[in-house]
């Protein structure tokens, strides 16, 4: 494989540095950095999530800068210019599950020469990394701010059975049901698991740059019908209620999905979040490596092969300070029905904050990147060391 440049200058915000770092936990993880000028600076690390990139931080990053922090953003494992990770459907698994992307952050941080992080940040499946990092190190990863996925713990381990007769676990009828809907329906972490997604989404009909538009749009303020509300329960009949993008007609894919919310080119031209000439960046590398790196990531999730490991954190909550920050129109929140309940009452000893950010959906650090910054400045200024 050629070996990959780091992204153009004329790409990227002023400030913003696109480099390369070898020896991370196997990979040559691309990263991009802000206020790397001056060493000493406190550092704040930022995790993306689905499809996304180092990039999606571009906007928060110069702001972080500016008040003293070395801000540092990598592609992670399966995304983007980072290497040493396969993308084979039917290769070992094991390389994305949670605690590994747990060591790429710590072995990333301590390559850079810091013993500690004075905030890790995640957005989407970014936020279930963050979560476990500070979850498994809390010596390193000193506070987290947690966007879009809230974060319910660790899996339990079965409690006092040792005098009752053990049964199976059920296996979860919710697929089931969904599927023998009058409308069929199918949950999309599970579509992703599957074989044909990265084809589907890839090779999508209408072009790579087109479906990630409608699938950003889909997802964000944009599109009017994102109106979120609490979900009663992980049952076919509640989880029907969500879009189209999280539960998903049964026979269609993720490309015929979004293509029937594809904005017009009227909103493309207004569209100031995202225009199309960084939307750009990401269609061209999303069709370069494809998106199974990234889908891997969700198989771990629904077949729990990697339970038992998560299960030795059973019990054990995050114990720094948290945050969570999503966008008021990201459902997000709820896909998992009593997660950011869990989140604020039991799996988080110190939350300090829940913000809800209005005119954002689920790209909130993207659609309201000013007051993401906000937000994050005072976090992180509340809970952590003082710039020099």
């Amino acid at each position: 494989m050629t070996a990959l440049d780091p992204i153009s200058s004329d790409i990227l915000p002023p400030g913003i540095l696109s480099r390369f770092i070898d020896g991370i936990n196997g990979l040559r993880m691309h990263v991009l950095e802000a206020g790397h000028e001056s060493a000493g600076r406190p550092c704040v690390l930022l995790l993306h999530g689905f499809p996304e990139l180092a990039y999606s931080w571009r906007k928060v990053m110069p702001q972080l800068a500016a008040a003293g922090y070395h801000v540092i953003a990598p592609d992670q494992r399966g995304y983007g210019r980072t290497t040493g990770w396969s993308a084979d459907y039917d290769g070992d698994l094991r390389p994305f599950n949670l605690l590994n992307l747990v060591r790429d952050a710590l072995g990333l941080v301590a390559t850079l020469g810091y013993r500690h992080v004075d905030t890790v940040v995640g957005h989407d499946f970014g936020s279930s990394v963050a979560a476990w990092c500070a979850l498994a190190r809390p010596d390193v990863f000193r506070s987290v701010a947690l966007m879009s996925a809230p974060f319910s713990g660790p899996p339990s381990i079965p409690f006092d059975t040792a005098d009752r007769p053990t049964t199976p676990k059920p296996e979860d009828p919710v697929h089931r049901d969904l599927a023998a809907l009058p409308r069929p329906r199918k949950h999309y972490q599970w579509y992703y698991a599957t074989r044909e997604a990265n084809d589907h989404m890839q090779h999508a009909p209408q072009g790579v740059h087109d479906f990630l538009r409608a699938y950003y749009h889909h997802k964000s303020a944009d599109w009017a019908d994102n109106k979120p509300y609490p979900l009663q329960g992980w049952t076919a009949g509640e989880l029907a209620k969500l879009p189209t993008y999280y539960v998903m007609d049964l026979n269609e894919t993720m490309a015929e999905t979004v293509a029937k919310e594809m904005p017009s080119r009227d909103a493309i031209a207004v569209n100031r979040w995202l225009p199309d000439s960084e939307l750009a960046y990401y269609s061209a590398e999303y069709a370069r490596t494809g998106f199974q790196g990234g889908l891997q990531w969700y198989r771990c999730n629904t077949t729990g092969l990697f339970n038992a490991d998560y299960e030795l954190f059973s019990g054990r909550t995050i114990d720094v300070p948290s945050v969570f920050i999503s966008g008021l129109q990201d459902w997000g929140i709820y896909q998992r029905p009593g997660a950011i309940e869990t989140m604020q009452t039991s799996a988080c000893t110190d939350m300090r904050a829940v913000h809800l950010i209005d005119g954002a959906g689920h790209w909130v650090q993207q659609e309201q990147a000013d007051e993401v910054s906000r937000l994050l400045l005072g976090f992180v200024k509340e809970t952590g060391s003082a710039p020099r």
